[in-house]
C-alpha cells in the first residue's frame, strides 16, 4: 500500500484508503475517501499486464453504452488505476427469488449491447482454449481436491466428452464479444437499479451463449430451473436468432457445461494453490449444474458416473 499512498502523493490526491474487495487474481481494490468523494483504486501491480486491457477493453464497452465505472487516473507503470466509486451493491446481495426474473432481464439487455462491442484483437475461444480450460477440473479438483485417478477407460471416456463439448460449444453462432466472468460477484447495481459492469479485463470472443451461461447459471446462487430456461429464451429473441427452443437450449446446456467444468477446477485451484478456501462452499451448486445437464445428453452421460464415484 506504500506505493499506492506515494503515487496519490504525487498526484495530489488526499484521503482514507480502506479495502473495497478482492476478486479471484492478484488484483485488490482500495476505496479512497478525501471526506468530500471517493473514489475506488484498483491495485494490479502483481498482475500489471492486466491494466492494458482493462483500459481497452473499458472504451470497447462504453461505446456500446454499457455502464462501467470511469477511469479517472492511470498509472500502468505502476499498476494502478483510480476509478469511479460505484457504491457497493452488488447483484449477489440484492437478488432474490421474488425480483431475480426483473434483474436477470435488465442484465441480459446489457449482454445484448456487450455484444455489439467491438473485438478486432481479442483472443478466441477456440478448440484448444476450450480444452485447456476443461482440462483443470481434472487436475485440480479430481486429483488435488479429490485424490481421484482415473481409469484408463475413464480418461478415454473423459476425453470423448470434452471434445463433443467442444464440438457442440463451436457448432453454435461465434464471434460474440464474451465478457467471461458475467455474474452477480461482478455486476453491480446503480441507486436506480442500472446494471454496472465490472471485471471485464478478461474478454474474449467466443459463442453467443456465453455470457447468458454465466449469468443465469450463476456459480453463486440459483434460481427456478424452468424460469431460468424461460430466461434464456428471452435472450434468443432480443439477440433475433432464428432457432428452436431445443436447439437453443442445447447450445445453453453445453456452454454451461464447458463453464462450470472449468469452474470446478479453478474453484478447487483457488482453494489449494492460492489458499482462497471460500471457494470451496461454492463448488456443491457448481458440481449440481454439472451434473444435471450431463444427466440430460446421450453425450455426456458419462461424465456422471465419472463425478459420482467414490
Amino acid at each position: 500500500m506504500e506505493k499506492i499512498e506515494a503515487w496519490l502523493e504525487d498526484i495530489c490526491c488526499e484521503g482514507k484508503l480502506v479495502p473495497a474487495s478482492s476478486d479471484a487474481s492478484f488484483r485488490r481494490y482500495y476505496r479512497l475517501n478525501d471526506g468530500i468523494q471517493s473514489s475506488i483504486i484498483m491495485d494490479a501491480s502483481l498482475q500489471k499486464e492486466s491494466i492494458e486491457p482493462f483500459v481497452d477493453i473499458a472504451f470497447r464497452l462504453r461505446d456500446v453504452k454499457v455502464k462501467i465505472p470511469k477511469i479517472l487516473v492511470q498509472n500502468r507503470e505502476e499498476g494502478f488505476l483510480m476509478l469511479e466509486d460505484m457504491g457497493s451493491r452488488h447483484l449477489l446481495e440484492t437478488i432474490d427469488k421474488n425480483n431475480f426474473m426483473l434483474f436477470y432481464d435488465k442484465a441480459i439487455d446489457t449482454i445484448v449491447r456487450m455484444q455489439g462491442a467491438g473485438t478486432e484483437g481479442l483472443s478466441p475461444y477456440d478448440a484448444a482454449f476450450l480444452r485447456t480450460e476443461m482440462v483443470l477440473m481434472q487436475e485440480w479438483y479430481l486429483e488435488k481436491y479429490l485424490g481421484k485417478t482415473l481409469s484408463e477407460k475413464d480418461q478415454e471416456t473423459l476425453d470423448k466428452i470434452l471434445n463433443n463439448i467442444t464440438n457442440e460449444v463451436l457448432a453454435q453462432p461465434q464471434g460474440y464479444f464474451v465478457h467471461r466472468d458475467f455474474h452477480s460477484r461482478n455486476i453491480m447495481l446503480s441507486p436506480h437499479d442500472e446494471i454496472i459492469v465490472i471485471d471485464f479485463q478478461d474478454a474474449r470472443v467466443g459463442a453467443v451463449t456465453y455470457d447468458l451461461v454465466s449469468l443465469l447459471r450463476d456459480c453463486y446462487v440459483s434460481f427456478d430451473p424452468r424460469k431460468i430456461e424461460q430466461l434464456a429464451l428471452s435472450f434468443r429473441d432480443k439477440r433475433g436468432l432464428d432457432v428452436d427452443d431445443a436447439t437453443f437450449i442445447r447450445w445453453f446446456d453445453f456452454m454451461g457445461l464447458q463453464r462450470h467444468i472449468k469452474v470446478l477446477g479453478i474453484f478447487s485451484r483457488l482453494a489449494l494453490r492460492d489458499g482462497k478456501e471460500g471457494y470451496l462452499k461454492d463448488i456443491p451448486l457448481t458440481l449440481k449444474y454439472v451434473l444435471d445437464v450431463a444427466g440430460k445428453y446421450e453425450e455426456t452421460k458419462g461424465l456422471v458416473d465419472i463425478l459420482s464415484q467414490k
